[in-house]
């Protein structure tokens, strides 16, 4: 039969592994580390934040083709998409267009978003002439360094967002500008039986929404 071990040694056995264990957490929870905006003793400026390393790159950084990465030719805008056009690139597009731009620019890209119909500079439609005919390259460089009143989504979407939202701008465009022409003949019957389309809703009719969007400027409100 075993013999039980005495209460002494099982306090000092309890005492003994507190010890331990508090060393452990307090070496892993107190490790010699800066804090942000802290002094340093060690380097000559006395700041412990560093700035970058001249010409390191950080990771994800590196723009190895400059036409894709900054929108631009040059000086010039990229006229031609340089990621390839695929239905992902427009799903992913799409998304992304409805996640970031909608708010302002509306699903249509009309330019009567839901932050524009609470007071929000209205921007331009993507449907004027002026934004059909220019290259795709001017909303990639938008997105990317921001224009009048819209700031830069530079550090919310990726580059490759950055193209497929341009890449669905452009889809939008075409789908309110297409001649017959392009549409192919098989399919023209079926357009020619399809009902006119009818007015579309006015949000200022409706209730919740401040004003006309076809007939007024934005009023800010406050509810």
């Amino acid at each position: 039969m075993r013999r039980p071990i005495p209460a002494r040694r099982l306090a000092a056995s309890a005492v003994l592994a507190a010890v331990l264990l508090s060393g452990c957490r307090q070496e892993m929870y107190d490790q010699p580390k800066y804090k942000p905006l802290a002094r340093s003793d060690f380097f000559p400026d006395e700041r412990a934040g560093r700035p970058r390393v001249e010409g390191a790159v950080a990771r994800g950084e590196l723009r190895g083709d400059v036409r894709r990465d900054t929108g631009k030719n040059g000086t010039q805008l990229v006229t031609e998409l340089p990621i390839p056009l695929t239905a992902e690139t427009m799903r992913r597009g799409r998304e992304r267009f409805e996640i970031f731009c909608a708010p302002c620019h509306d699903r249509s890209g009309e330019g009567w978003g839901m932050v524009v119909r609470r007071g929000y500079r209205p921007p331009p439609s993507f449907h004027v002439d002026r934004l059909r005919q220019i290259a795709i390259g001017h909303f990639f460089d938008v997105m990317t360094n921001g224009f009048g009143a819209m700031p830069d989504y530079a550090s919310q979407i990726p580059v490759e967002d950055r193209w497929a939202i341009a890449a669905y701008i452009r889809a939008l465009q075409y789908s309110q500008d297409a001649p017959l022409s392009e549409v192919p003949e098989e399919r023209r019957a079926d357009l020619a039986k399809r009902p006119p389309a009818g007015p579309l809703p006015v949000p200022g009719n409706q209730p919740g929404f401040p004003f006309n969007y076809r007939s007024e400027r934005p009023k800010a409100t406050r509810q």
